[in-house]
Parts: structure tokens; sequence; C-alpha cells
């Protein structure tokens, strides 16, 4: 005879070790009342325990709640199912089964709230497949439970050519739309001041995201403090900061060659008055006394 089919129960905490043991086995019931093979051939698949039309779980994150799948075969010959989950981590005591005619099966499962979720709502679904490639879908709506915290940070920020790079961090429970600020302080005065401006990008709780602001027309000489501060929604605030300097390498590269080149000049100069002073001829009968006569030093360099 086969086993009577339990009451089921809806999703309501955390399962148990007996309630994990009873998850095992799936139950097979014939159905009460017979139903002609002509007049309703087929299967179909609900949620357990009376007519609902999808699955509703609520809980803190790592709990672990249970409910049950009902698959009845309303026709003449057996159906193989399996059974899969989407969008919500859910693990079945049997995922695979064969539902013999005019037989209910209910197959127990779990739902596993994520650790470390974010409180609110994900929708997900149970897909049970026959054979033949024929699908029926259960919603799911799984609900975490906990206190809404909004945080983040700016991490990160370096100045680059053309643009300023940053890290954005979400450190709370809420997804953030994040809004940025830029200020930029040089040697005489303010160099960029942008107002606050919502970035294009969504920042679930725990994601890190490399995002750059565009900075194209930086100075050229100068020595500079940047500051980014970023808010969202909740009261979630921080900023970072950094410094370059700007040096055109280039126009200084050029000016320490010219005075490398004036500098070698002024060298020579000195060696060829030299040379030719110490060539000169001296008179006889008086010592130490240069000859009158010969080329006369101008300074020019042949």
């Amino acid at each position: 005879m086969p086993p009577k089919s339990p009451r089921s129960q809806p999703m309501a905490g955390a399962l148990t070790t007996t309630a994990a043991a009873a998850a095992a086995a799936v139950l097979l019931s014939p159905l009460a009342v017979v139903v002609p093979a002509s007049a309703a051939d087929g299967w179909t698949a609900a949620p357990g325990g009376g007519a609902r039309p999808s699955f509703y779980a609520e809980g803190t994150a790592g709990t672990a709640l249970r409910d049950t799948v009902t698959v009845t075969n309303r026709g003449a010959d057996p159906v193989d199912v399996r059974l899969t989950g989407t969008g919500v981590p859910v693990r079945f005591a049997d995922a695979e089964l064969r539902v013999p005619a005019r037989t209910r099966a209910e197959v127990p499962f779990t739902v596993t709230v994520p650790g470390g979720a974010a409180p609110g709502d994900r929708d997900g679904a149970i897909v049970v497949r026959d054979e033949d490639g024929r699908t029926r879908t259960l919603p799911v709506r799984l609900r975490t439970g906990g206190p809404a915290l909004s945080a983040l940070t700016v991490e990160k920020v370096a100045v680059h050519a053309g643009n300023i790079g940053y890290d954005l961090v979400n450190r709370g429970t809420t997804t953030l739309a994040p809004r940025l600020a830029v200020r930029v302080e040089g040697v005489f005065g303010t160099v960029l001041d942008r107002a606050p401006r919502t970035l294009p990008v969504e920042l679930p709780p725990g994601r890190r995201v490399r995002l750059t602001e565009p900075w194209p027309d930086r100075p050229a000489l100068d020595a500079v403090d940047v500051r980014l501060t970023v808010t969202a929604g909740g009261g979630a605030r921080d900023s970072a900061r950094t410094s370059a300097r700007f040096v055109p390498w280039g126009a200084l590269a050029g000016g320490a060659a010219v005075a490398a080149v004036a500098a070698s000049m002024a060298v020579r100069r000195r060696r060829r008055r030299t040379t030719t002073t110490a060539a000169a001829p001296v008179a006889p009968g008086r010592p130490g006394e240069r000859a009158v006569g010969g080329s006369e030093l101008t300074g020019a360099v042949v």
C-alpha cells in the first residue's frame, strides 16, 4: 500500500536535522479520483499544500527553508521529469524521478538564503521538465531579512594621462547609485571643480568597480591635490585624495640642451685663450714680457 502523503509545510524557518532526513524521500500517492486518460492526459506541477500560484520564502542570511513541489500525472503512462532551480539556490530531495500513471509525487526541497545576502527580494523559479521537453515553471520569491545599511568607500585614486582612476566598493547591504564630485587644487588656486553627478553604474552589495573620470585639459606645469567625494542614498559617503605634479619635460629637456651647448662654447673659449697665451713669443732681454704683434684674441670661436 503506498505511503500516505504528509501535509505540506510552508517555508518558515531553519531546516532541522529531522526535517532534512524527512526531505530525503519523494512521496508518491495515487490520485483520489481516477480521471479517464482521454479526458485529462498529461501532467502538471504546482506548489504543494494548497492552491498557491508560487513559492514564497523569507529568512535571514544563511537560513535554510523548506517546501514541496507536487507533480501530478493524470495520464495513462508514467512520466519522467527533472527539477531544476534558477535564480535562487534550490536543492531537491530528488531532482529526477518517474511518476507512475494517475499518481501524485511530492518532492521536498530546500532554499538557502545566501550568506552575506543583502536585505531585499530575489526572484527565481523551479522548472519541471519531462523527457519530451515540455516544462512547467513555478515562480519563487526569496526575501532576505535584516537591517538595511548604506556604506561605500573610494579607493586607489590615481592620476593618469587624460583621466583620474579610482575604485568604488559597496561596503553595505543595499544597492547603491553613487554620485561623484571632483575638486582639484593647484599652486595658484582651483584647477577643477565638478559638481556632484550620478554615475552610470549600479553598485550591488559587496561589489567593487574600477572607474575613470575624464580630465583631458589638465595643466602642463603644476603641483595639484586631487579630491574625490562620492555619496549615495541612505547616507553613504566617502572621499579620497591624491597628489600629482605636472612637469613639461620636453620643454625642459630642450632648455637643458641649449644650456649645455652654451656651457660647452664657454669652456672652448676659455681653453683657446689659455692655449694662445701659453704659445705667445717673449722678447729677448725682457723675460716674461709678451712680444707685440701676431693675432689679436677677440673671443670669436673659429
